[in-house]
């Protein structure tokens, strides 16, 4: 017999409580709640959305490879291009020829980009093999420096004499080996990375007796770097936010204590805060100088080689004020090549990180693309007087062999991650598995 459903009823539940209660168990109790996902979700829901995005099902084109292999040379050739405006002048006043410093950075910009090639075709367990001797060659290479063989350059002692003219900056090999023996550590401890401890150790001691050697040189923008790295390698690791709350607190009470320890840190941070250049004498006399660089380029710049700046206005003008030459002889337009140039290195590594399932790789990418990105943007800022003056050289383009040498190095890591031949053994990997 077929019943008539009377008059008021519904073959829908008739209230969302009602429909609530079909989840209840026979006991009269709800299920438990799902387990919280981890920190680093988010990681594999925007893998998902660039899956979605490009075509998960398309064979790896290699475009981040170019991308990246692309706007590392265009901002190495830049740089060469600058250094030998921006040194010339000095050079020429010292009785050294015009193309000395230009020669030295060529030499190690040939270099840095033979170590790229080689390190690009490395493969994900060699780098992981890696990672111990990295970290104990580069301790030894910052102990170094505080023997006979330290040199010490304008109150800093970060360098070491390799031969007569020759010097190696240990701190730069200690950014990149860092970085890997961090990836090696937290993809070995794997499932265990939700606890906060398995994080911390032994990452932070090992990071922080790095930062103390770093310090001991009185290098200041280094070490701050330095703990960038540290703190992007735990972040693409999966740390919570109330880690970096804790440490982040710890890390600016420590700043700013070295800056009020140190009359020359002070007043940095004090004429920072003042933002007056009636006087462009003693620590002024950089900044100051810049930002009137910046702004006698206006847009189009007064011409490739015709700063006036660099005229012993701006010490070192090849080194930490480079952006600031660029600003002068190229205008805005030049300055906003370089800063796009930096936003299509960024893009292509978040790419190159999201759409590969290793987590080696997400931690140690990540890492070097903080080390570089955040890099050039504290340079940038100091330049354009939104930050206090911190020695800390713009990557690619300021004069320096070593910083050279290992930022195209880690270039080199990114390519053997984001290579496209490297992508399809992976991909054959998982389906040999499957």
């Amino acid at each position: 017999m077929v019943t008539t459903p009377t008059r008021g009823s519904s073959r829908k539940p008739a209230s969302k409580a009602a429909a609530g209660n079909t989840a209840v168990s026979a006991g009269g109790q709800r299920p438990a709640a799902p387990p919280r996902e981890p920190r680093a979700a988010w990681l594999v829901k925007a893998k998902a959305l660039l899956d979605r995005a490009d075509g998960a099902d398309r064979e790896p084109s290699g475009f981040s490879y170019y991308l990246i292999l692309g706007s590392a040379l265009a901002l190495t050739a830049i740089g060469l291009l600058m250094v030998l405006s921006s040194s010339a002048v000095e050079s020429i006043a010292e009785g050294a020829s015009p193309f000395d410093l230009f020669m030295k950075q060529g030499l190690f910009a040939a270099g840095g980009i033979i170590l790229m090639l080689v390190l690009s075709r490395l493969s994900i367990p060699t780098y992981k093999k890696l990672g111990w001797p990295a970290l104990g060659l580069s301790l030894a290479l910052l102990v170094l420096v505080f023997t006979p063989l330290g040199v010490n350059v304008n109150g800093n002692r970060n360098w070491i004499q390799l031969a007569p003219g020759v010097t190696a900056q240990p701190s730069e090999a200690a950014k990149l080996a860092l970085g890997l023996w961090i990836a090696c550590i937290l993809v070995r401890k794997g499932p265990l990375l939700h606890e906060w401890k398995h994080l911390v150790v032994p990452v932070l001691p090992v990071g922080g007796l790095v930062v103390l050697l770093v310090l001991a040189g009185n290098d200041l923008g280094t070490a701050m770097i330095i703990m960038l790295i540290v703190a992007g390698a735990l972040f693409f690791g999966g740390a919570r936010m109330k880690l970096f709350a804790i440490a982040g607190a710890t890390a600016v009470a420590g700043v700013l204590l070295l800056a009020i320890t140190s009359p020359n840190r002070v007043a940095r941070i004090t004429m920072w805060l003042d933002q007056s250049c009636d006087d462009t004498t003693g620590l002024n006399m950089q900044s100051c100088n810049g930002l009137f660089a910046l702004a006698s380029g206006g847009w189009w710049g007064v011409g490739l080689g015709q700063s006036r700046q660099k005229y012993s206005w701006i010490p070192e003008a090849h080194n930490d004020y480079i952006f600031a030459i660029i600003g002068e002889e190229l205008g805005l337009l030049g300055t906003l090549v370089v800063v796009a140039l930096f936003g299509i290195l960024a893009v292509a590594i978040v790419r190159t990180v999201m759409r590969r399932d290793d987590a080696f790789v997400r931690i140690f990418g990540g890492a070097i693309m903080v080390w570089i990105i955040g890099q050039a943007f504290v340079n940038m800022g100091v330049v354009t007087g939104l930050l206090p003056v911190i020695g800390v050289p713009l990557p690619f383009i300021s004069y320096g062999g070593s910083a050279l040498t290992i930022t195209l190095a880690a270039v080199g890591v990114l390519l053997s991650f984001a290579r496209p031949d490297a992508k399809r053994a992976a991909q054959a990997k998982k389906v040999r598995r499957a």
